[in-house]
């Protein structure tokens, strides 16, 4: 890629931020109107070489005090990590990988962190009108944690708090599909930011 193209590239991607930006600041998406009663989640797709673009703008998200909202970031591989610590298997699993396979590590790490403790952790504090749910850290806990299946178990939990999942791949509307080569997992509940 030259750097003529690097630089297009790069301004693609600041300008699809400024508009996630516009939408922290939009009446009708922190209200969660004119969506005839749809779930209230977003997906910021980006491409995965895009990581440190999208990390830097949510920590400087984070800290902008002239949001109208309150911005609760929910990092999916911290709280796999979490999880793991309070079950005390993390420092384990190195070992049980180099002895039985990664498959089989991957299967008893989807049995021990399953859906529900993220969920469990992500709405641990109640919401407060005016918050925003953001869901970050989606490629870093892949395999072992799933999107579409998060969303579907958060849904009946989050109620009329907005969700923003910032997603390194693709969605069409119908399907996810991470690092845009991964197989397609079918999730229509969902919005695409830009």
């Amino acid at each position: 890629m030259s750097v003529k193209e690097d630089q297009l590239e790069m301004i693609d991607i600041n300008e699809r931020l400024d508009k996630v930006r516009a939408l922290l600041r939009d009446p009708d998406f922190l209200e969660s109107r004119g969506l005839s009663n749809e779930v209230n989640i977003r997906i910021f797709c980006y491409q995965p070489q895009e990581e440190m673009i999208v990390q830097h703008f949510v920590w400087q998200t984070k800290i902008d005090h002239a949001l109208p909202c309150r911005l609760l970031e929910r990092n999916l591989y911290q709280i796999f990590l979490k999880v793991c610590e309070e079950k005390r298997i993390l420092d384990k699993i190195p070992e049980v990988e180099k002895k039985k396979g990664r498959a089989y590590l991957r299967r008893q790490l989807e049995k021990s962190v399953p859906v529900q403790s993220y969920v469990n952790l992500i709405c641990g504090d109640s919401f407060e009108k005016g918050d925003v749910l953001l869901l970050t850290g989606v490629g870093d806990v892949f395999p072992f944690m799933r999107i579409h299946k998060l969303l579907e178990a958060l849904q009946p939990e989050v109620g009329n708090v907005p969700v923003l999942v910032m997603y390194p791949g693709a969605f069409d509307g119908r399907h996810v599909m991470l690092f845009e080569r991964l197989p397609a997992n079918p999730y229509y509940r969902a919005f695409n930011v830009i």
